[in-house]
């Protein structure tokens, strides 16, 4: 009760001093009067100290302004008196969102983005879910579905957690994909989700290389947390409160699920533990994994992790690329001396911006072996392996022959689908191979979605 009566209280206060009118003592005490309905003693010190702290007014940092109230020993007063201050009136903070740098649309209030995604106020405050109240309830109430799937068909190598909007919130994350985030560039190294760049692309930057090495991202959109959403759109000229609210919107707190129904019932250690971080990560608000905007703001998170690691590269004459999870380097012999020592740093760098590297699945990859990068041959030129061609050849071949169903040994929901992304990702790769496969693939009887 305490700490919610001080958040309200500091809430209006800093609203108060946001609305329109001067920046100066006298004028934020009489807007404070206003919305209190009363000059109590301490609302000048507050005054005062909020001026020495802000030189210029915090438009936009409505949260801030709010915390650093709340903060202040003045406003003990406040809380300790017998006649407690009431809120009678919530004056509106005058909107100043920053420069815009990209051409997204302008959206200065909360009332203004809930006109734009086409809800009243009541609707995005629950699409919102500042809270997080979609980990406490079921059923029709929830934005998501959740699955957890293991991460290998045997079920070892820990697990991972599946969340799909439902309906309306997915129309949503559309919408703010298309016109917002499609118009944000991420770093030229980013080629995955990204128009134009594809897995090949990704690997052909490494053909021909002395070494290439490929180290992965643990947990990856569970890593990200709204704190890191906000920003993105806070850099792309949103006010505090909109960029706020738009990270909740594409964010997400999970519901915990029991442990045999994530791992199954028998589990390594190392499993084990790897879930129970998976589980913390997924209790915060993080990007779900199976939302349409999540793998642009996960580009768009990681700006700073870029950044340093293309320089890093660059500086030992390396290449430096990503397709989401996947860090890929390569150089020639000058790189080959020092690639352990560059695998130290890479980890150093990448702990340093908050995020995690699956040591195991980490691989130094010399020209006298075979490189893979994304699952393409990079040794000479960027192909598909032959055992991976042959293999779906095979399989398109039986499903001819015997049905699909024969195929799905490890039954998958929509085999049809596994199936054609597979020959999707081999044509993307190899044109030549794929026209057959896609002629093999429409010959199949596949059966009724």
């Amino acid at each position: 009760m305490g700490g919610s009566y001080r958040h309200h209280l500091a809430a209006a206060i800093a609203a108060a001093f946001l609305a329109e009118g001067a920046w100066a003592r006298r004028d934020l005490v009489a807007r404070g009067e206003i919305a209190l309905g009363e000059r109590p003693a301490w609302l000048g010190r507050v005054a005062a100290r909020v001026l020495t702290h802000f030189q210029d007014p915090p438009r936009g940092r409505l949260r801030e302004l709010t915390r650093f109230i709340q903060r202040l020993r003045a406003m003990r007063e406040a809380w300790a008196g017998v006649d407690r201050p009431t809120v009678r009136r919530w004056l509106i903070p005058a909107a100043a969102p920053g420069p815009a740098r990209w051409p997204v649309p302008p959206i200065p209030t909360l009332g203004d983005l809930a006109s734009w995604l086409g809800l009243t106020q009541g609707e995005l405050e629950w699409f919102v879910d500042e809270r997080g109240l979609e980990r406490l309830v079921q059923g029709p109430l929830r934005h998501y579905t959740y699955r957890w799937v293991s991460k290998r068909p045997d079920g070892s190598g820990g697990a991972r957690l599946l969340e799909a909007p439902k309906k309306r919130m997915k129309e949503l994350h559309r919408r703010i994909l298309r016109e917002i985030l499609d118009v944000i560039p991420p770093h030229d190294v980013v080629h995955g989700f990204r128009r134009g760049r594809s897995v090949r692309t990704h690997a052909q930057a490494h053909e021909g290389r002395q070494v290439v090495m490929r180290i992965d991202l643990a947990d990856f959109f569970l890593s990200l947390a709204s704190s890191r959403v906000a920003a993105v759109f806070r850099s792309a000229g949103y006010a505090e409160e909109v960029a706020h609210a738009l990270a909740c919107l594409c964010t997400n707190r999970a519901p915990i699920v029991p442990r045999s129904v994530a791992l199954g019932p028998y589990t390594a250690r190392a499993d084990l533990d790897a879930w129970r971080r998976v589980e913390a990560l997924a209790r915060a608000r993080h990007l779900p994994q199976g939302a349409p905007t999540s793998p642009a703001l996960a580009n768009l998170c990681v700006l700073g992790l870029d950044v340093r690691l293309a320089a890093a590269a660059s500086a030992v004459g390396a290449t430096y690329t990503r397709y989401a999870d996947d860090l890929v380097f390569s150089g020639d012999d000058a790189f080959a001396k020092r690639a352990r020592r560059f695998e130290a740093l890479v980890g150093a760098i990448v702990l340093e911006e908050g995020l995690f590297v699956n040591h195991r699945k980490t691989l130094v990859m010399r020209a006298g072996g075979r490189q893979l990068v994304t699952g393409l041959v990079v040794n000479q030129r960027a192909n598909v392996p032959r055992e991976t061609y042959d293999r779906v050849r095979a399989i398109l071949h039986n499903c001819e022959k015997h049905g699909p169903e024969s195929q799905n040994r490890d039954g998958r929901d929509d085999f049809r689908a596994y199936v054609g992304g597979l020959v999707a990702w081999i044509a993307d790769a190899d044109p030549a191979r794929g026209v057959g496969l896609m002629e093999q693939f429409r010959r199949v009887k596949w059966p009724p979605a």
